[in-house]
């Protein structure tokens, strides 16, 4: 029976997964075809090492493809030139050994070995490749997975300069016809990524690389094509293209992210008594109950996540201002912090300016950062103290979250000046929110609709969504225009009732609760 794999590559025969015959079809006339030597640099669990894979026996047929991973080379053979020279040639060998199809026939294998064969210095090295690449039947094509682990190693960068100088020479002698690596970074980074205050970043003879532009997420069809193979399987009636779109909201088709929520689905949540049977799992309500057992579970790209953050702070303050303030930051990857959040998948453009890349990850980071600082925080203390109060019958009583929190913030923080409150207030909320709803419920912030004004904070209470718009004051024209954005997410939730928190720097203001009606919607407005 196949499975949703979230553990190494994924095999098509065993797992469920995303038909990627397109993406295989578009690298090979895109760039294996024209001869180009590329990387393929996405974040962790990105289906990099799938891709190569799937890849390398899409072209067998009419390539000679050699594949190996630098994770199967020690930290010892990256000592010296020799030590690296032993090393590649064992991969080599091994991936000649591994070639069971295709025009290389025994003898010719058995030459190949042969050439490899002695004890000799890089630039010799790539001598015999190019043997190699002259006696074969069918071009060669080398490939070679987690490049980045060689990362600021001298041997390594020569190993890329000699790949460089026989690229530039083919029209003379023999070379590999196409070379495709892949890892984490970028390659003219790899000296940033162990040493981020240096100004070395581009020392790499690695310029003759063609760009790889190809778009690696998954679209809500082709997550669709694999429910449906889940659900040929499994007969569960799920609603396939609205799940899949779902999907794609919260993932904005991460590859890792997608199948972990259906794996979660799969397997863990039959054993929820909340879920009676397949039919009531595969359901929008069974991915909010699958993300937050993700959340909680910390799987270890979240772990990656927070170790970059550790290495580069500014890349954390960046996104700290986007999530807390709405800041809109103009969309550049020569700015390094964005060039590195987009490098590692936490960052993306949206509309030429600097995004998260995804819901979950917007909802892992708002959970790290309020958890880092709930231990020094009034707000968080206050509603912690006092949360039973706001569940009735299993119900999360919103109006009354704002009151109080209304109450709180003017006693804490009624006295500071517009700049700090305008800088910090959602923040707050947010803060005030969590211990109320942790274990329980949980929120997102709706990237559409969040900058400087306004931000629209969805609530998941136990099945119940509740629709909370914080928003500067700046007038009423803005404020009628933020009620209809309010009004629309309200009709998609089937929402009777909305709900407003205003930081109103207004001095005639009027500070408290007060209830608006629009059209048959209500809508509950909390002023500070």
């Amino acid at each position: 029976m196949k499975y949703f794999n979230t553990e190494g590559q994924c095999n098509p025969d065993i797992h469920y997964m995303v038909n990627l015959d397109q993406r295989l079809k578009t690298i090979k006339e895109r760039y294996i075809e024209r001869g180009t030597y590329f990387i393929i640099n996405r974040g962790r669990q990105y289906g990099k090492t799938t891709t190569l894979l799937l890849l390398a026996d899409y072209l067998k047929t009419d390539y000679l493809v050699l594949f190996f991973d630098f994770q199967d080379l020690t930290t010892s053979v990256f000592q010296d030139e020799s030590s690296f020279v032993k090393g590649i040639i064992r991969c080599f060998k091994g991936a000649l050994e591994d070639y069971a199809v295709g025009s290389l026939d025994a003898k010719r294998k058995e030459e190949f070995l042969q050439i490899l064969d002695g004890q000799y210095d890089m630039t010799e090295m790539f001598t015999r490749f190019s043997q190699i690449c002259g006696m074969s039947k069918q071009p060669v094509i080398l490939m070679i997975d987690e490049v980045d682990s060689a990362s600021n190693n001298q041997v390594f960068i020569d190993f890329l300069a000699l790949l460089r100088r026989y690229y530039l020479s083919r029209a003379k002698k023999p070379a590999f016809h196409s070379v495709v690596l892949a890892g984490v970074y970028d390659i003219k980074n790899l000296k940033l990524k162990m040493r981020p205050s240096e100004e070395q970043r581009y020392n790499s003879p690695w310029n003759i690389a063609a760009k790889f532009a190809m778009d690696m997420d998954f679209s809500a069809e082709q997550i669709a094509g694999m429910l449906r193979g889940y659900e040929s399987d499994h007969q569960t009636g799920m609603p396939i293209e609205e799940l899949a779109a779902e999907l794609y909201r919260y993932t904005s088709g991460y590859p890792y992210l997608v199948s972990a929520i259906c794996k979660t689905m799969d397997e863990e949540l039959p054993e929820m008594q909340k879920f009676s049977d397949k039919r009531s799992i595969w359901t929008k309500e069974g991915i909010v109950e699958a993300v937050k057992i993700i959340l909680k579970s910390k799987p270890p790209l979240f772990d990656s996540m927070t170790k970059q953050f550790d290495m580069y702070p500014d890349l954390r303050n960046m996104i700290e201002q986007i999530l807390y303030q709405g800041r809109k930051i103009p969309f550049s990857p020569a700015e390094k912090s964005i060039d590195l959040g987009l490098m590692f998948g936490f960052l993306k453009d949206e509309n030429g300016y600097v995004a998260v890349a995804n819901r979950i990850f917007e909802m892992y980071l708002l959970d790290l950062f309020i958890a880092e600082e709930a231990v020094t925080s009034d707000m968080y203390f206050y509603s912690q103290g006092s949360k039973n109060q706001f569940i009735t019958g299993n119900r999360l009583d919103m109006e009354l979250v704002l009151a109080k929190f209304v109450e709180h913030f003017t006693d804490i923080y009624g006295d500071n000046d517009e700049k700090f409150i305008e800088a910090y207030g959602r923040k707050f909320f947010l803060l005030y929110l969590k211990p109320i709803i942790n274990g329980t419920g949980n929120y997102y912030v709706e990237a559409q609709t969040r900058d400087a004004k306004r931000t629209d904070v969805i609530v998941d209470y136990l099945g119940e969504q509740l629709v909370v718009e914080l928003k500067i004051w700046h007038g009423n024209e803005y404020n009628e225009r933020g009620e209809k954005q309010l009004l629309e997410y309200l009709d998609y939730f089937r929402q009777e009732k909305g709900y407003m928190l205003s930081f109103n720097f207004n001095k005639k203001k009027t500070v408290g609760m007060k209830r608006i009606r629009i059209e048959d919607r209500t809508i509950v407005e909390a002023v500070v």
